[in-house]
């Protein structure tokens, strides 16, 4: 298993306000049942495992399906949730198996058997959606149902990582009486097993979360009732902030707002944090897009200025990024700044001539409409990328699922997108972003990088792949099917009566609503 050690420093700004009784420190019987809410701007896609490969959609989740492996608190290890124990079978890491507890019930009654597993990463597979999470098995191919309680994953090659995405909510376990096997969910319901049950959900929202009572898993118990709150951006977030709407809001409030929290103040905890999450500027490169010829990919990268960005967008809360893979992920290069050290017009310019393209290169940039600071950002990238007189660039945003759909289908010719790291290893950061097929759809495809990336997937001691990540990022500075942006760091801020936003996100992938309780 993998040994990769990742940066995740947290800091409390706010302490405990010392001379309390301890009595008072402890939950009433009152808030033992009194709903905390939390508010974020991250969108839901769809509430079908098989539908959403997004950080909304699998924020709910971690919360009410369960998964065979999962993360502890800043851990890298995955360790056993729905299963009781997991283990590749042999030496050649193609054959992955676990054993399921024997007690874990769905909302139905009906007992989890090794066949609900099965049935689970098949259809996701089979339905294979458009903005679905099926890439994420490429290296699956079969599973099969030893047992009631032994479930065995077939691999078509060696893939140390499986474990790690066998603990996403791509292998979210479903219940296959509530499932159809070839077509998502249509209606707004949940059967998982999860620590938490959907009670009620109005997209775009709400979601009311109630303690699962039923919950048999890695978890000792459940946490207290949850209402998430859905904003259509940081303004609206922030405003529910203001005037205690929300006890939590996370995810993201305006830079503006998170510049300037006060670590003094007696209201409110805030949590800091290093993340794993990136932005990055994907470009088409299929033989229609204006970006199709590298020449004119590489000038476009010669005019990106991060720190502009990072300082005048974002004010400081995200740190520049050059390259494919964050600070604090086995194999993280600065490939991108060797390449384009400064901004250069006139190398952009010898870039096209080169290319023997006609000036300004036009080209269309999407992004997603009342996603944070994606409308500033935008801008201020048009506005770099259209310096000398080299490029025409048409902004335009869309609502957040039609994004998604517009860029699956190479409908835009650039488009800024954030990637969550799905778990805490530079694998999430190769395959579904830079693979032939990945799931950003660039239509980027080098056989030397597809081959790298098989090859980093056979070492279980993760930093013996670092050379390849080396390589696969060098690779990519080079063809730049996309641009590194940023990587941002991680901000929860809640009421002083409410403990646990240390550990709510922390760059596992995983949203543990169960770990926020009244102080």
């Amino acid at each position: 298993m993998r040994s990769v050690r990742m940066r995740i420093l947290v800091t409390l700004l706010v302490l405990a306000v010392v001379g309390i009784g301890g009595w008072q420190l402890l939950p009433s019987q009152t808030d033992k049942n009194k709903t905390i809410r939390v508010g974020t701007t991250d969108a839901v896609t769809s509430l079908d495992p098989a539908g959403a490969y997004d950080a909304g959609s699998w924020a709910l989740f971690s919360n009410v399906f369960q998964t065979l492996l999962t993360f502890e608190p800043g851990g890298v290890e995955p360790v056993p949730d729905a299963a009781k124990s997991c283990d590749f079978v042999g030496s050649g890491l193609k054959t992955y198996q676990c054993r399921l507890r024997d007690d874990i019930t769905f909302p139905s009654g009906r007992k989890m058997t090794a066949d609900d597993v099965r049935y689970s990463f098949e259809r996701v597979k089979k339905i294979d959606a458009p903005v679905g999470p099926a890439s994420l098995f490429s290296t699956l191919g079969t599973v099969t149902a030893d047992s009631a309680t032994t479930v065995t994953f077939h691999l078509s090659s060696p893939d140390a990582t499986f474990p790690l995405k066998v603990a996403t909510g791509a292998g979210a376990i479903v219940d296959k009486d509530k499932y159809p096997a070839t077509a998502l969910r249509k209606d707004d319901g949940v059967d998982g097993t999860g620590p938490y049950t959907l009670t009620s959900y109005t997209k775009d929202e709400k979601a009311d979360l109630d303690p699962y009572g039923n919950y048999k898993g890695y978890l000792s118990g459940t946490g207290r009732p949850i209402e998430l709150r859905y904003y259509t951006d940081s303004d609206q977030l922030n405003s529910a902030w203001q005037d205690k709407q929300v006890d939590v809001a996370t995810r993201t409030l305006p830079p503006s707002v998170l510049s300037r929290l006060n670590p003094s103040d007696p209201d409110n905890r805030v949590t800091e944090s290093d993340s794993a999450e990136t932005r990055n500027l994907y470009l088409n490169t299929r033989a229609a897009s204006p970006l199709h010829d590298v020449r004119v990919r590489r000038a476009l990268a010669w005019l990106v200025n991060r720190e502009k960005l990072a300082a005048k967008v974002y004010e400081g809360t995200v740190d520049p990024l050059y390259s494919l893979i964050p600070t604090g992920i086995t194999g993280h290069t600065t490939a991108f700044f060797d390449d384009y050290p400064t901004q250069s017009t006139q190398k952009a310019r010898d870039l096209l001539t080169q290319a023997g393209v006609t000036l300004p290169v036009h080209f269309t940039f999407g992004y997603g409409k009342n996603r944070g600071a994606g409308e500033k950002e935008a801008a201020e990238l048009k506005k770099q990328l259209e310096a000398g007189g080299l490029f025409k660039v048409d902004v335009r945003g869309y609502e957040w699922t039609d994004f998604q759909k517009r860029w699956a289908a190479g409908k835009m010719d650039a488009w800024a997108v954030g990637w969550v790291a799905d778990y805490p290893d530079p694998d999430t950061f190769g395959s579904p972003l830079v693979a032939t097929g990945s799931t950003m759809a660039t239509g980027y495809s080098n056989k030397v990088v597809d081959h790298l990336i098989l090859d980093s997937q056979q070492y279980a001691d993760r930093p013996r792949a670092a050379n390849d990540f080396h390589d696969i990022q060098a690779a990519v500075a080079t063809d730049v099917p996309l641009i590194p942006l940023w990587q941002r760091k991680e901000y929860v801020v809640s009421t002083e009566d409410v403990g646990g936003g240390q550990y709510l996100t922390d760059g596992t992938g995983v949203f543990r609503l169960w770990r926020l309780q009244w102080i």
